[in-house]
């Protein structure tokens, strides 16, 4: 009689415990909470300081950035009530503000202020086009606007390091932040933090239709 092979399920296909996956939803919910409150942004250490405070020590219990940002929405939609989404559509406003005066440059939003997790700890995030990028320095500077230089190391589409230029002004009362990009980088947009796929970027139409729909 001929014995049936076996197949071997490696460990990624094996479905995750129940406890495991109770400990990531609170792990998600308590990063998520942590950085609503806190003015943390950075996913990785609210999810250690989140697995710290909750006990839990096993690296497979901690939730994806996508997880904490679905739980951050969650959060926000649950306690921040009209305000938030007052708050939400001012930053767009003023977001939108900024872009028309730098249209130029072709701009796009990102981060928070776009995706609707933004908090009163937020910056408005622009990116800026231009050969060459530093153009957009010269530009302000002839408006008089004040601003500083600010630098940032990403994680590009060839998973190297690439440091970014910032400009950091403000608008409205709200610290603004301009990447500087060339205009080749319009094509691609750079792996977003929270999840590794392109970075969505939003044009002022479809900031106008966010306002529209809210």
């Amino acid at each position: 009689m001929t014995r049936k092979k076996r197949t071997r399920t490696t460990s990624t296909e094996r479905p995750m415990p129940g406890k495991m996956q109770q400990a990531r939803r609170q792990i998600a919910a308590e990063a998520a909470r942590i950085m609503a409150t806190q003015g943390q942004r950075n996913y990785r250490l609210a999810k250690q300081k989140a697995a710290a405070r909750i006990g839990v020590q096993s690296r497979l219990a901690l939730p994806s950035n996508k997880e904490v940002e679905q739980a951050l929405l969650e959060y926000l939609d649950l306690y921040g009530g009209e305000a938030r989404g007052h708050q939400l559509n001012q930053l767009r406003r003023t977001a939108m503000k900024v872009m028309r005066a730098l249209d130029t440059f072709q701009p796009r939003l990102v981060g928070p202020v776009l995706e609707g997790t933004a908090d009163r700890y937020s910056r408005i995030s622009i990116h800026l086009f231009n050969d060459p990028p530093d153009e957009v320095a010269r530009h302000l500077s002839d408006r008089g606007l004040d601003f500083s230089y600010e630098e940032r190391t990403i994680r590009w589409h060839d998973n190297s390091q690439h440091r970014l230029p910032l400009l950091v002004t403000e608008a409205d009362g709200v610290v603004v932040e301009l990447a500087l990009f060339s205009s080749i980088d319009l094509r691609q947009a750079p792996p977003s933090p929270v999840d590794g796929r392109p970075q969505r970027r939003a044009a002022i139409t479809e900031i106008e239709g966010l306002l529209a729909g809210a």
